[in-house]
């Protein structure tokens, strides 16, 4: 399933000082841990390199959950201005993405919850949150019959409860592992993102059917 919420990947969210590409090429092969290490321990290439892998998957993560811009932008600003004053002393992450990605969701909803005076929670968020757009391309169809297929797949998904939306899309959109999703969605077992994915899954297959 190829999954596509709609994106604005030129966000400037952090000015960092330019670095040759060659120079990024020192984390390409390391794994999350050690580039993670290597940040805490004040390495400022490491820095560099998380928001550069990461700060465009984030913004269009967090415009799932909120559309104002200016606020998924200063949040996302605010963790790694965060990440950077607490250096030498984070504790240990193996997913980088997920780790980023929990952080986000938690101050997206915490300003939201102060801004509109409501209660939201990772486990239940409104469900105007992750209103995901489908491509042409999607995998749960076998023809394309472009228009008349990508609405009716549109609407099914719609269906969906806001968690399951989100989980649909950190899986397929975000690539996560199931243990990743259950990170950023708060879940204590692997297996109820597992549940979650399912069950999402065969809502779908049902109400296409219909």
């Amino acid at each position: 399933m190829n999954i596509n919420p709609k994106k604005n990947t030129t966000i400037p969210v952090i000015p960092l000082p330019y670095r040759h590409a060659a120079t990024m090429e020192i984390f390409k092969d390391k794994t999350d841990t050690e580039v993670w290490n290597a940040f805490d321990a004040g390495d400022e290439m490491a820095f560099n390199y998380i928001y550069r892998i990461h700060a465009a998957s984030l913004f269009g993560f967090g415009s799932q959950i909120s559309k104002d811009q200016g606020l998924v932008q200063d949040c996302i600003q605010n963790i790694f201005i965060g990440l950077r004053k607490k250096r030498g002393s984070l504790n240990e992450v193996k997913s980088i993405k997920s780790y980023l990605f929990k952080c986000l969701q938690r101050d997206l909803i915490r300003e939201l919850n102060k801004k509109e005076g409501t209660k939201f929670t990772s486990e239940g968020m409104d469900e105007r949150f992750f209103h995901i757009e489908v491509s042409f391309e999607t995998k749960l169809i076998q023809q394309e019959r472009e228009t008349e297929q990508k609405a009716m797949i549109q609407e099914a998904l719609n269906q969906l409860t806001s968690r399951q939306r989100q989980a649909v899309l950190l899986l397929y959109e975000e690539g996560m592992s199931y243990k990743e999703i259950a990170e950023v969605m708060d879940l204590n077992e692997v297996k109820s993102a597992r549940k979650i994915i399912y069950r999402a899954l065969d809502s779908l297959k049902i109400l296409l059917k219909k």
